[in-house]
């Protein structure tokens, strides 16, 4: 395996980003890194996810990765400034897509789903009023639904009854463009837009992410690799090795790395 971009997340939520950079970039190696013993990150205190997003992004630099993909919202949120800071290649980083969803809106108003610690940072509060403008943005905080799209499925009939109490809200506010601000939620996406009006556009990032590492590669001449995918997680390998195959749709090897 030559120098692999690393792309890290509390749990499996970033294996949207992961399949989006792998579409972009195919040729590239991969590892994917999922902190599962401590999901989810969103309810924890912000200074153990700090410390704990810098311990994650210097062990994947010590196995020789060339960048770093912060695949959680929660994580950018807390603490993608000092991971940037203390990581010698290029790190991307998540962020709830206010600016293209103000830009697109028709109705005024956006919706917002995300955890409650991105939705309580400092970073959301200040692209809301960087680029929101006259846009009224709703923060829908949406607790356990990123657990429990992992833990118990898509599918599952608490992950639906989640939805009701979320996305419901936002249709009867009127909203015209809603932000997954969260990379679970892309699971999700057929659930949310049926509890939306038609015609009401839905956003996430993964893409966009993916053109970002391409772009930071190619500037440094970093890009190039033979298409390898490692997948590893802090908590139970084969827990983890189920979810994947029920997401990802095809059994993967998962390592058990301690970080």
């Amino acid at each position: 395996m030559t120098q692999p971009i690393a792309v890290f997340d509390s749990g499996l939520g970033g294996l949207t980003v992961l399949r989006a950079l792998r579409s972009r970039l195919p040729q590239e190696d991969f590892v994917y890194f999922a902190d599962t013993r401590y999901l989810p990150y969103g309810d924890r205190p912000e200074s153990f996810i700090q410390a704990r997003g810098q311990a994650i992004a210097a062990a994947l630099v010590a196995r020789g990765a060339k960048a770093i993909v912060v695949a959680c919202n929660t994580a950018t949120a807390a603490a993608a400034e000092l991971i940037r800071a203390s990581t010698p290649g290029p790190v991307v980083a998540l962020e709830p897509a206010v600016k293209p969803a103000a830009s697109l809106t028709r109705s005024g108003v956006v919706g917002v789903l995300a955890t409650t610690r991105t939705l309580a940072s400092a970073r959301f509060q200040r692209l809301v009023q960087t680029h929101a403008g006259t846009v009224r943005v709703i923060s829908q905080a949406c607790p356990g639904l990123a657990d429990a799209i992992e833990t118990q499925g898509p599918d599952s009939p608490r992950v639906a009854a989640l939805l009701d109490e979320y996305v419901i809200p936002l249709a009867q506010a009127g909203a015209d463009v809603v932000v997954l601000g969260c990379t679970h939620y892309p699971w999700v996406r057929a659930g949310i837009a049926a509890r939306l009006a038609p015609g009401v556009t839905i956003v996430d990032t993964g893409e966009a992410v993916a053109r970002q590492v391409e772009r930071r590669l190619q500037g440094e001449s970093h890009l190039g690799g033979h298409g390898q995918l490692q997948l590893a997680t802090s908590g139970n390998p084969l827990q983890v090795r189920e979810t994947v195959a029920r997401l990802w749709g095809a059994p993967l090897p998962v390592e058990s790395w301690s970080i």
